[in-house]
């Protein structure tokens, strides 16, 4: 099943690029993240150009990278990026509609959610993973050790504030995936290889560690 199988890859993956920049500007970012061990990203719908982006990248990379629409604020949108072939739907918000689509199609859905009331609304709605927005970002690891305490399997994605120094952290409060903005979108392609590396080492290495 697809939706099943998308999760799978993107809980293996660990991580995803999130990316806002022009189809070109994208496919050279989908080169170097798929170069160095991470193989998913997210277009964000904040560009008019999205869905050609994540049209271009299928077309480039096919099964070799997991391609999802971010900042899907409702249907009409969350239809679009569908159409042009999103495995995964990421936003800010929760929107009942966007849920309704994502399960309709059977792609994994990430919302925004900014209490853990709405969290739980969300999860019971069908919601694939749950982004404590924007109050992650600023509180730090801290806050997902919080919720992690009285509600341990809700899965949560964490896209603020993640770098090199701190994603292990992350994995430690309890995020099964983080998103990885301008750390995965500066430079050349060849440069963000090196970086996408760096960060699949620290996960990997996390990762290792809990199974010893």
């Amino acid at each position: 099943m697809k939706k099943i199988d998308n999760i799978e890859r993107i809980l293996n993956s660990g991580a995803l690029a999130v990316v806002r920049a022009n189809p070109e500007r994208a496919l050279e970012i989908a080169k170097g993240i798929v170069k160095g061990g991470i193989p998913v990203m997210e277009i964000s719908y904040t560009n008019s150009d999205a869905p050609k982006a994540i049209e271009l990248i299928r077309k480039e990379f096919g099964n070799q990278l997991l391609v999802g629409a971010g900042t899907v604020n409702n249907a009409p949108t969350a239809k679009d990026a569908i159409a042009h072939g999103a495995g995964f739907i990421y936003s800010p918000i929760f929107d009942q509609d966007v849920m309704k689509l994502a399960n309709e199609y059977q792609i994994p859905y990430a919302p925004g959610c900014s209490t853990v009331t709405e969290a739980i609304q969300a999860l019971r709605a069908g919601a694939t993973f749950i982004k404590y927005f924007p109050y992650g970002g600023f509180m730090g690891p801290d806050i997902i050790k919080t919720i992690k305490t009285p509600i341990p399997d809700m899965p949560l994605l964490e896209s603020g504030n993640v770098n090199e120094n701190n994603i292990q952290d992350w994995f430690a409060a309890g995020v099964e995936v983080v998103g990885i903005g301008g750390a995965l979108s500066k430079g050349n392609s060849e440069e963000i290889a090196k970086k996408a590396r760096i960060f699949r080492n620290k996960i990997d290495e996390f990762r290792t560690k809990q199974i010893k």
